[in-house]
């Protein structure tokens, strides 16, 4: 698997889809984008060239057929794969969204539900902490995330508890990581303690914010960069040279 392969993101706009698919990076959209999953793949494919899998986030509503119709759409849009969010029963109270009074701009709205469509995805990929539980219900893969630490305050870092995971799965299934992903070096310790691969969201929408898809490419070709030097400096040749061994964990003490 190439460095390219390895830095997958988040990204809510055709913009950061057209950077995604020049970087031949695959991506993840939200169901709750402001640009429609059709307008999304449109974007991925508009051009030649290589181009990643393009995935779904998908939210569990209440109305079952509104989420069953979302995944057939999927599927009739060209999606790989579904990534079941499984950590939010409820609507997390984000402070930083209230204390910025955060709301959509007027020109801006979320895809309406209604207007989808038939037939269902094979690939079924889950957030959640519980990989046993996961796996004995037949996932292709865990993405270990904690949403942003923003849904529940608290939680532990996913870095923390990535090689857990990893070793309840036993191999059944791949795992990826998501959060607190800035750097090249964050990626190798991730795929050191047994991601697969990991995904990123903030970095591409601070890129996307100040330069459109030259934002967006900046910063993907800046983590690929920075991953191919700390591997070189931490003595890998190649992804398949990445081994736990190069990972010490210190317990960190309070001095307050």
């Amino acid at each position: 698997m190439s460095s390219t392969a390895l830095v997958q993101h988040v990204v809510r706009q055709v913009l950061g889809a057209d950077a995604c698919r020049a970087a031949g990076t695959g991506m993840v959209l939200s169901c709750w984008a402001t640009s429609t999953m059709e307008e999304v793949m449109s974007a991925m494919t508009s051009s030649p060239g290589d181009t990643g899998a393009m995935w779904l986030q998908l939210y569990v509503f209440k109305e079952r057929d509104v989420t069953l119709s979302l995944v057939r759409r999927a599927e009739e849009a060209g999606y790989k794969g579904i990534f079941v969010t499984v950590d939010q029963p409820y609507h997390g109270r984000r402070w930083e969204d209230v204390r910025n009074r955060f709301e959509l701009p007027s020109h801006l709205r979320q895809t309406d539900l209604k207007k989808l469509a038939t037939s269902v995805c094979g690939h079924i990929l889950v957030s959640s902490e519980d990989a046993i539980q996961a796996v004995d219900h037949g996932v292709d893969g865990i993405l270990v995330s904690n949403h942003g630490a923003r849904q529940l305050d608290g939680v532990p870092a996913t870095l923390d508890v990535l090689e857990d995971v990893v070793s309840a799965v036993q191999g059944r299934c791949e795992v990826y990581l998501d959060g607190g992903v800035r750097r090249g070096t964050d990626v190798l310790k991730a795929l050191a303690l047994g991601a697969k691969a990991v995904f990123i969201g903030r970095p591409v929408l601070w890129g996307l914010a100040c330069q459109g898809d030259q934002g967006v490419s900046e910063v993907l070709e800046l983590l690929r960069s920075e991953l191919r030097l700390a591997m070189a400096l931490a003595g890998c040749r190649s992804i398949s040279e990445i081994s736990r061994s190069i990972v010490r964990r210190v317990e960190f003490t309070s001095r307050i």
